[in-house]
């Protein structure tokens, strides 16, 4: 059996878990239903954080050797966020490529290992929006200002929460 068959079975193994297994925080399905490497993803922005109410859209896109690489994950609501990239692409450890951080700033067992499910990785985003990593931003501006203008920082995420509200 070739890798992508392999991926195209273990994607599909998770998808029917989380249907029949719903995880509160989010919700998953596919994007096209003759690919199974393409999945939409709504995360509920987490209870007492400033993300609380939001329904964030994102695609994750997985790679045809999937779970020995990670997925990319990328918000297709308007996130403003350390670990966001301006154009919605989600800067996580878990997300980058096994092995040791060519930059030495991640540990090798914090990165991409074939365990992580869905689940996991989309838990993860929900802990990302909990607790912003500023040690490392993707986007640096937003991380500059959740250090030095909180309020201003607020309001920028709250604009995010009721427009993302308001594509429901």
């Amino acid at each position: 059996m070739g890798t992508s068959s392999q991926a195209s079975l273990l994607l599909l193994k998770q998808l029917k878990d989380l249907n029949r297994h719903p995880v509160d925080g989010f919700s998953a399905g596919l994007v096209d239903d003759s690919n199974i490497f393409e999945w939409s993803v709504t995360i509920i922005g987490p209870p007492d954080t400033l993300y609380e109410g939001g329904f964030f859209n994102a695609i994750m896109s997985f790679p045809q050797n999937y779970p020995n690489s990670p997925p990319a994950v990328r918000f297709t609501s308007e996130m403003w966020h350390p670990n966001v990239y301006s154009d919605g692409k989600v800067c996580i450890s878990i997300l980058h490529p096994p092995g040791d951080d060519p930059n030495g700033y991640e540990l090798a067992s914090e990165r991409w290992s074939p365990v992580h499910t869905v689940e996991s990785i989309v838990l993860s985003i929900i802990s990302m929006l909990s607790g912003p990593n500023d040690e490392s931003p993707a986007n640096v501006e937003a991380a500059k200002e959740w250090r030095e203008n909180r309020d201003g920082f607020k309001k920028k995420v709250g604009r995010c929460v009721r427009r993302s509200q308001e594509m429901i």
